[in-house]
């Protein structure tokens, strides 16, 4: 399992890149992961990563972009422009959650 030092922290990470314990997630964290991926964090952008790292606790597995629309009511073009090209990818990587079941 690959370990990168951020900001001094030692962040456990699965072969894509993905933190594989969230507990070493923080919102410190999120705006360090977003700036690697071009993504500066609004409060909006925090608003759909904290409801997503709600909803992996209570589901045991991180919300897939149907999911995110249909119970979170973050409508799927918003999603898009604030984590273009692949939202649910890079919305889990910011969000220190595993990459969605379904996701390539």
């Amino acid at each position: 399992m690959p370990v990168a030092t951020i900001d001094g922290r030692e962040i456990h990470l699965d072969d894509e890149g993905f933190l594989t314990d969230p507990s070493e997630w923080d919102e410190a964290l999120a705006t360090r992961l977003a700036t690697n991926i071009g993504i500066e964090l609004t409060d909006r952008h925090l608003e759909v990563i904290r409801w997503a790292r709600a909803d992996a606790d209570e589901q045991g597995e991180t919300p897939t972009l149907r999911r995110l629309q249909n119970v979170g009511g973050f409508p799927t073009k918003e999603l898009f422009q604030l984590f273009p090209k692949k939202p649910a990818k890079k919305l889990s990587y910011v969000a220190g959650l595993q990459k969605p079941v379904g996701c390539v």
